[in-house]
């Protein structure tokens, strides 16, 4: 190398230039930082309350491309304590749609679909299979446990958090290896999760309204963690997968616990080699699935037998009610968790009913001719369809435009 000069410098790097003017020009100091990636990035929320709010803010602050949202509840006054963008003008709104307008002001740069509605019944895996990643900001077993199954069917990570009072955990998931969720379930969560149900297996309002006590502090810190850990998911870090990452406020303790897998684990099914056909849940009955199968399978089988599919329900298909006492029967063809228990006693006697449920569907059955959204199938889902020995897993393709952000 020739001697330096003024007129004549040593090679080396471009100086690094702060654009002000950049409103992630102090991010992209850091030094594995890629705003591009996130940019791109898509993302499922779960949840709009303490916790989902404290995620969505620091999701906008990063400028995350494209989120998902989904919460079934209103904003009360008792909201306005924990949440950053919930207003007392807001009483009575859902929470996914104001918590959304609410952090695209924030950052216009965020898109965010806003979905009013229940992850049990209103999430197609179709649009988890797309995600990057999953962050769940839920306050109950149930809902964990299907989004836990969920993200492994899809091989979608997923971010659990969870807070109460002044401590919380967030938990990282990475489907299809490692441990789950429902690894590290005791007897006791699944005792807990079948007392959100009666005898006669029917959904208690009453229970699902429980409220947990929490203070706005720990939802910051755990909804940090979760994003933290996205971030590091987004850039390929290594993170924290198959851990809980456990925060003590009352002692200011902070550790790691580590969950086993259990090779048993109900919830280890992912879906693989996926057919992705013309189909809709609101417009396809299960008999034109069984025959968009046939049709796509017809090269390799000359003539598939029809009677040998079965439609596998995700969610269990309430036929009827049956009151055994007065031997009356009503039907009423709907899924299982959108029945409440008020539904469940017979208006002649008071008696608890008996449910007749199915989780499978036949092509000759009266419900194979049925649409697939009123079986309980939500949009931009994937089906698992059997055949004899061999298993199908179908998208639905055409309500692929649940993607499209507005």
């Amino acid at each position: 190398m020739k001697n330096a000069t003024p007129h004549n410098p040593p090679h080396r790097q471009p100086d690094l230039i702060i654009d002000d003017s950049d409103r992630y020009s102090r991010l992209r100091l850091i030094g594995w930082w890629e705003q591009e990636k996130i940019s791109a990035a898509k993302i499922l929320v779960v949840g709009a309350g303490a916790l989902g709010n404290e995620v969505l803010k620091n999701l906008a602050l990063l400028g995350l491309g494209s989120i998902y949202l989904i919460d079934f509840d209103q904003i009360q006054d008792s909201n306005l304590s924990r949440s950053v963008f919930f207003r007392a003008h807001d009483n009575g709104q859902p929470k996914s749609l104001v918590a959304a307008r609410m952090a695209m002001e924030l950052n216009p740069d965020c898109k965010i679909q806003a979905t009013h509605g229940n992850v049990l019944t209103d999430i197609g895996l179709g649009l988890v299979r797309d995600m990057n990643l999953v962050i769940c900001c839920v306050d109950n077993r149930e809902a964990r446990l299907w989004i836990n199954r969920m993200c492994w069917k899809a091989n979608t990570p997923w971010i659990d958090g969870g807070i109460q009072e002044i401590n919380g955990v967030a938990k990282v998931f990475m489907p299809p290896g490692g441990s789950c969720y429902e690894c590290a379930m005791t007897e006791n969560d699944y005792r807990l999760i079948s007392l959100r149900y009666s005898c006669p297996l029917l959904k208690q309002e009453d229970i699902l309204e429980g409220k947990v006590p929490t203070a706005p502090t720990i939802a910051s810190i755990i909804g940090g963690l979760q994003v933290q850990e996205a971030l590091k998911l987004i850039h390929d870090l290594p993170s924290a997968e198959g851990n809980a990452l456990v925060f003590n406020g009352a002692a200011n303790r902070f550790y790691q616990t580590r969950f086993v897998r259990r090779e048993d684990c109900l919830s280890h099914e992912t879906y693989e080699d996926i057919l992705e056909l013309p189909l809709s849940a609101k417009r396809s009955t299960v008999k034109e699935v069984f025959n968009a199968i046939a049709q796509s399978q017809a090269r390799e089988v000359e003539k598939p037998d029809l009677a040998a599919y079965r439609l596998m329900l995700d969610r269990d298909f309430l036929t009827q009610l049956v009151c055994r006492s007065c031997d009356l029967k009503t039907p009423v063809n709907q899924p299982l968790c959108k029945v409440g228990s008020r539904d469940g006693i017979c208006q002649q006697c008071n008696e608890p009913l008996q449910v007749e449920t199915t989780c499978e569907i036949a092509f000759d059955s009266e419900l194979a001719n049925q649409k697939l959204g009123d079986l309980g199938v939500p949009d931009y889902d994937i089906l698992k369809v059997t055949h004899g020995e061999a298993d199908f897993f179908v998208l639905l393709r055409d309500d692929a435009s649940i993607l499209t952000m507005n």
